[in-house]
């Protein structure tokens, strides 16, 4: 079930906390760098459901790692021009590392299974 995914429910969690954090971002940056942290975010996550539900994981997670670091680049922009305190960077920033390494987790998981898959395939399955 999908709530019970660690990997989502961090991302969930991470979306609502940026959803309040970006609300207080200057008027003037409300559709730029708000809106591109908060669509970076969306696509973090949406890439973890379909991840979640996909037979073949590679390429969503890939997707995931990707919209990782985008979120990564937002958040310190905003950071570095003063649209979040220290505090709230640090926050973001252990939550970001924390999603990074469980997401790596996931992708060398799936790697190492695909990687079974295909020396079985080329032994003729005499494994």
């Amino acid at each position: 079930m999908l709530k019970d995914l660690v990997l989502f429910q961090k991302c969930y969690d991470l979306l609502k906390w940026l959803h309040g954090l970006l609300a207080k971002y200057p008027k003037s940056e409300r559709f730029v760098l708000a809106q591109k942290t908060e669509n970076a975010a969306l696509e973090l996550i949406e890439a973890v459901i379909v991840a979640n539900a996909a037979l073949e994981k590679t390429p969503a997670l890939g997707r995931a790692n990707l919209a990782l670091e985008k979120l990564r680049v937002w958040v310190r922009l905003g950071f570095e021009l003063r649209y979040a305190s220290l505090r709230q960077y640090e926050h973001a920033a252990r939550r970001l590392d924390e999603l990074g390494r469980l997401l790596g987790g996931w992708q060398r998981r799936f790697a190492k299974s695909a990687a079974g898959k295909d020396s079985r395939s080329a032994d003729g399955g005499t494994r």
